[in-house]
């Protein structure tokens, strides 16, 4: 949650300030605000949308080139000029932003208030400010100093930038479980929460990891671990380019997104998919192939879409491999105590490899000796640094809140980790042939998926009034009803739950009447025949039915609307169902005037517990 974003060097600060809070709206659009120096600090920030923060600059006019700037997801405190970031001393000599949770900060708070401090908000990063000041007082350290040593006191996650109007030529900043990027430049830097507003300025970055402090000049930056331990930082550079943050002329970035799977998913199997020589290689997992083979067990982690990806893993992997999977939300999974043995593998899967309570998960599972493995899209990520190795999903950037590209991404990247633990255990080389060549047939068929989105968006204008809908699915495709519900209340605000078939008989059966949409996925696969009669359960009590089938010969009689996409094995259909759910929730959600690329709410990276 939260953007952060930084500069100093040469340019005016407000209009790179700006540019990289637009890239980073989708981490949090509640307020924004920038805090400029130029002789002295001066700070502007508005509740809404950046457009706000931006009219604001455009009365105000501010010049510098040294500033910070944060867009917020709000924790502590509702939405507020008052609540907005930056944060600055009492004295006005400087200014913070911060993304994460001081978790101690009531108990900081209190000794502050005693101190005289007084308090204009009610979040938890004006005590950080207080604090620092505070130990600049007593103590007499400089800035730098001062906020090692505050910091050295907090409880809870922080990602901070720091600027100061006593120094024109320092930008400081630190992080724990938040993350930040440091952007190279000639003599000029960028800081950022992610990649998203550095590259259109650099490629060359350095990624602060957790306990470690940057203080940024012009002429260079030193950064030193939290007790003030010089380190040596290697500089990466960035795989992204600008064209790939840009919508490309599409209404939304979502829509973009849906539209690019085909090209995601054949960047996902590069150089891992090759039919010739009837092969998967996965280089980041190669010298744990055999530990992961001889699991007793293997558990997946993850959240919301992600979780929702982990369970196709799961029929995936047991269906195929013949090894046990048990899915967890990484949110419950180290609270209840997890029974984990040396031979059980924890693989993680996060869109963003920041995601805070799967973190956790992963910290959880080696303190216990489990064989930690991650699914992620962003290199240089907190879990893919944690994780003992992992897979990247090469989606490219995912900028539209509700996830789209990295879902079918995941589930690509479980197929391929399937299908290799299966080879030689559980397939023979014939038929794992026949299954690769499926598997390289799936950008194409997704494209034709695609080219059927104006049907869909017929359908949206049919059920855009809708209060609730019913999604249900068997197998391989319980997980994508459960996915294609979620996009939708994330997107519309339209209620939907998602439902194995068989259990609307158990309770959700009591819901359905003439205004109930039902969503069914029915494939004509192994449960094709059971889903059948699901659907005659619900046109018996005058349910609207739409089906997502490759077939529908059977069933076009019940259904009030048939979508129809190409046929594949059973294995492969979620990365070809869930293309029409996410098609259906994009243009219902246009139709309903409702914001798809930002949604009320939701942040894109959950960084917070």
């Amino acid at each position: 949650m939260c953007g952060i974003v930084g500069y100093i060097g040469d340019k005016p600060a407000a209009d790179i300030l700006v540019s990289g809070l637009r890239r980073l709206e989708y981490r949090g659009y509640d307020s924004a605000g920038v805090a400029i120096v130029n002789g002295r600090l001066k700070v502007c920030k508005r509740q809404g949308k950046v457009d706000e923060l931006q009219r604001a600059l455009d009365s105000e006019q501010i010049a510098g080139s040294l500033g910070i700037g944060h867009t917020r997801w709000a924790t502590h405190g509702p939405p507020s000029d008052e609540n907005s970031h930056p944060h600055v001393s009492t004295t006005g000599d400087f200014a913070l932003v911060h993304n994460g949770i001081i978790e101690n900060y009531a108990t900081l708070k209190e000794g502050l208030i005693r101190k005289g401090y007084k308090f204009e908000s009610e979040t938890d990063t004006e005590v950080l400010v207080h604090l620092i000041e505070d130990v600049m007082k007593t103590t007499g350290l400089e800035l730098p100093e001062a906020v090692r040593q505050a910091l050295a006191t907090v409880v809870g996650t922080y990602g901070i930038a720091i600027v100061s109007q006593d120094d024109e030529d320092l930008l400081i900043a630190a992080r724990k479980g938040s993350p930040l990027i440091v952007g190279v430049g000639d003599g000029e830097y960028f800081l950022g929460s992610d990649a998203a507003p550095l590259i259109e300025h650099t490629r060359q970055v350095v990624y602060l990891h957790d306990g470690e402090m940057v203080v940024i000049r012009r002429s260079g930056m030193d950064v030193r671990s939290l007790d003030n331990v010089p380190l040596n930082k290697e500089v990466h550079e960035l795989e992204w380019d600008l064209e790939q943050i840009e919508k490309q002329g599409y209404d939304h970035f979502m829509l973009k997104e849906i539209m690019e799977q085909p090209v995601a998913l054949e960047n996902c199997m590069r150089g891992r998919v090759n039919v010739d020589d009837n092969s998967i290689r996965l280089g980041g997992l190669l010298q744990y192939m055999d530990q992961i083979r001889a699991a007793k067990r293997i558990i997946i982690v993850g959240c919301g879409t992600s979780w929702h990806s982990a369970l196709v893993g799961e029929y995936l992997i047991e269906g195929l491999a013949r090894i046990p999977v048990e899915v967890e939300y990484a949110s419950e999974f180290r609270y209840r105590e997890p029974i984990l043995e040396k031979d059980d593998v924890v693989i993680a899967i996060s869109q963003s490899g920041e995601t805070a309570d799967t973190l956790a998960a992963i910290r959880e599972a080696k303190e216990r000796g489990a064989l930690a493995l991650g699914i992620c899209n962003m290199v240089g990520s907190t879990i893919a640094r944690e994780t003992d190795a992992g897979v990247y999903l090469h989606a490219g950037p995912e900028i539209g809140v509700a996830s789209t590209k990295a879902f079918t991404a995941q589930v690509m990247v479980l197929t391929m980790l399937a299908l290799k633990l299966a080879k030689g255990r559980t397939l023979s080389d014939e038929a794992f042939a026949g299954y690769l060549k499926g598997l390289a047939e799936i950008p194409d068929k997704i494209r034709d998926v695609l080219d059927i989105h104006e049907q869909i968006a017929q359908l949206a204008q049919v059920y855009r009034y809708a209060s609730n809908f019913l999604y249900l699915g068997r197998g391989y495709n319980f997980p994508v009803a459960l996915e294609g519900a979620l996009k939708l209340k994330e997107i519309s605000y339209i209620h939907a739950e998602g439902y194995p078939a068989a259990e609307m008989k158990h309770g959700p059966i009591a819901l359905i009447d003439r205004f109930m949409p039902v969503v069914f996925l029915a494939m004509h696969d192994s449960t094709y025949s059971k889903v059948v009669s699901n659907i005659e359960e619900v046109v018996a009590r005058q349910g609207s039915v739409i089906a997502i089938t490759d077939n529908g010969s059977e069933i076009e009689r019940h259904c009030e609307y048939m979508v129809r996409i190409p046929r594949t094995q059973e294995f492969l259909t979620p990365l070809l169902t869930v293309v029409p759910l996410q098609l259906l929730s994009y243009y219902i959600a246009v139709l309903r005037g409702c914001d798809v690329d930002q949604p009320r709410n939701l942040a894109k990276s959950v960084t917070v517990e």
